[in-house]
């Protein structure tokens, strides 16, 4: 029988690509690397078809691909799937989930049969911890996977009003949570009235959340973070410890590395995501050791899986509502009405952004007025006229960032030069900017639009007293900011601005005369309760100050409990002795 020729026969399905690796998140590991992974996983056969990881669950192995190919899908099996990369031997699968607990964004299908080398979970962990070469090369892989996959708008979808501060709450915890994820705004969206309609949800139901055959509706951001796979502090019922931390920003991360890392139990919690202010900024760039610069978002992101890795606890979102003293140690009230029992305490509660002292704000507030420039905000503001309003590094770098999205990039500074409290690099970057437009010597006067939504800011030259319109769909805030400190009531010491007094600023020396010592230069006026970062009184209000901060605090930690437990023999350190000058 004589074979049909080549163009009668049926065709096969094309071969899929290897997806290139263009960032430097999908690296091919060398063969002497994966002989060492062998000793500690198993290898086997994979069929066409096999799902390796599934999205919206936990990824059950890490898998490196030996032969054949693996997509990686969003969406699997759903009218919406799309690929979005195809690896082949030498690469490994998986996103930032494996390291964090976090559910895979993403389904992993083999796409050419062949064979994987198989790693459960908690041996890939422990040899991250201990292969520190092995364990950069993974975390950088997984972040850079983490920021592209915000950046094509994959994961679960949030479909709700821009005008609705429900879905304003969630982009924000998501965008500070570096989740990736896409919003859907019923007043632009037509995808957003279908897909309602389709559901048959109320108005009143909304905003959603949806991802896969999950729908949540108007959730709260515990409820969010329980379907990602972040802790559950809705679950959370207190304990004990030896260092509690409250605030989750730079300071409190850094003194839960330090904490965690030197033998102290360690908790740590924040009100809405790790990263706190900095979370919010698109680049920090004279941060040591990142000369290219670096998001906050990543910067938490990166702190808190080596605080992770050091074993130190974190709940969040949840929200510290009340200090007390109990029994020689303090007792921190949450707001899910659990307790924390703590040894000593670390406050970097930083500060919440400053409002505009201008009339109707609350107006445009909930449609047009962000106090954050993050990805999230330059789709909202792609193609817009945009006013910044702040001269500081923040309101320098969100017009830098902008500026790359926004249609017009317009700087209100009340200052009468850039550089008088911006740092001269980045005034000078914005001075040489044709896209920005400075003003300096400039204020806001008045807010104009229609029904919520803004159109142009009266501004005034306040040097000549002259007025202009500048037109505006959205106003980016950076003024400042008042310090989270009204939840310690009368147990500590405040300046007139509501700043912890620490150190030889403490007024209230009783307790410390009972001790025989003066404050330690982080303590407050409340003996082993520290401050650090932008909460604490005469602050630099800078990231690197702030990190340091949080690592000075627990070094001040160690010392007030040696000093107690030379007073009183019979207290048991649960920590390591005080490290030396060289750590």
């Amino acid at each position: 029988m004589t074979e049909p020729p080549p163009s009668d026969r049926p065709s096969e399905p094309p071969q899929p690509v290897e997806t290139p690796d263009l960032y430097g998140g999908f690296p091919r590991l060398e063969p002497a690397r994966i002989e060492v992974l062998a000793t500690r996983g198993f290898r086997r056969a994979t069929q066409a078809g096999e799902v390796l990881i599934r999205e919206g669950e936990p990824d059950p192995a890490f898998f490196v691909v030996l032969r054949g190919m693996v997509e990686v899908v969003e969406g699997y099996q759903t009218p919406e799937q799309r690929v979005v990369r195809v690896h082949g031997p030498g690469r490994f699968l998986g996103e930032l989930g494996l390291l964090t607990g976090q559910a895979s964004f993403f389904t992993s299908v083999v796409a050419v049969p062949g064979e994987v080398l198989e790693i459960p979970i908690p041996e890939i962990r422990a040899l991250v911890t201990q292969d520190t070469a092995f364990g950069d090369e993974i975390l950088r892989a997984y972040l850079i996977r983490r920021s592209l996959a915000i950046g094509v708008g994959a994961g679960f979808r949030i479909v709700g009003s821009r005008y609705s501060p429900d879905t304003a709450r969630l982009r924000e915890f998501a965008a500070r949570s570096r989740l990736p994820h896409r919003v859907l705004d019923l007043e632009t969206d037509a995808e957003a009235e279908q897909l309602l309609r389709q559901m048959g949800i109320p108005p009143k139901d909304i905003p959603l959340v949806v991802w896969g055959q999950h729908i949540l509706r108007n959730p709260s951001n515990a409820e969010l973070a329980e379907l990602i796979g972040l802790p559950t502090p809705n679950r959370y019922t207190g304990g004990d410890c030896d260092l509690l931390v409250v605030g989750a920003g730079p300071a409190g991360l850094a003194a839960a590395v330090y904490g965690a890392s030197e033998g102290l139990h360690t908790l740590v919690l924040d009100a809405v995501a790790a990263g706190g202010q900095a979370a919010l900024s698109s680049r920090i760039e004279n941060y040591l050791g990142f000369p290219a610069g670096i998001s906050g978002a990543e910067l938490a992101e990166r702190a808190v899986i080596q605080a992770d890795k050091f074993g130190a606890q974190a709940q969040v979102p949840i929200s510290a509502s009340a200090l007390r003293r109990a029994d020689g140690n303090y007792v921190v009230e949450l707001d899910n009405g659990a307790e924390v029992n703590a040894r000593t305490v670390v406050i970097a509660t930083g500060a919440q952004y400053r409002r505009l002292p201008v009339p109707h704000l609350e107006e445009f507030e909930e449609t047009s007025v962000f106090y954050a420039a993050t990805q999230v905000e330059a789709q909202i503001c792609a193609h817009d006229p945009v006013v910044v309003v702040g001269g500081g590094n923040s309101a320098g770098q969100a017009a830098l960032f902008l500026a790359d999205h926004a249609g017009e990039v317009r700087m209100v500074v009340r200052e009468h030069t850039l550089d008088e409290y911006m740092s001269r690099y980045l005034a000078d970057r914005i001075l040489a900017d044709p896209r920005i437009e400075v003003f300096v010597h400039t204020e806001v006067r008045e807010l104009l639009g229609h029904r919520g939504n803004l159109e142009a800011v009266v501004v005034e030259d306040t040097a000549t007293g002259q007025r202009r319109r500048l037109p505006a769909r959205e106003l980016m805030v950076f003024i400042g900011a008042t310090p989270c400190t009204s939840w310690l009531g009368d147990m500590v010491e405040r300046d007139s601005g509501g700043y912890l007094r620490t150190g030889s600023t403490v007024t209230e020396h009783a307790e410390f005369e009972r001790l025989g010592r003066p404050p330690l230069p982080l303590e407050t006026s409340a003996p082993g309760v520290f401050a650090a970062g932008d909460v604490r009184s005469g602050s630099a209000q800078r990231v690197a100050s702030s990190v340091g901060e949080g690592a000075m605090a627990v070094r001040l930690v160690h010392e007030h409990l040696g000093g107690l437990a030379a007073r009183t023999p019979a207290v048991q350190l649960t920590g390591v002795p005080a490290p030396g000058p060289d750590r």
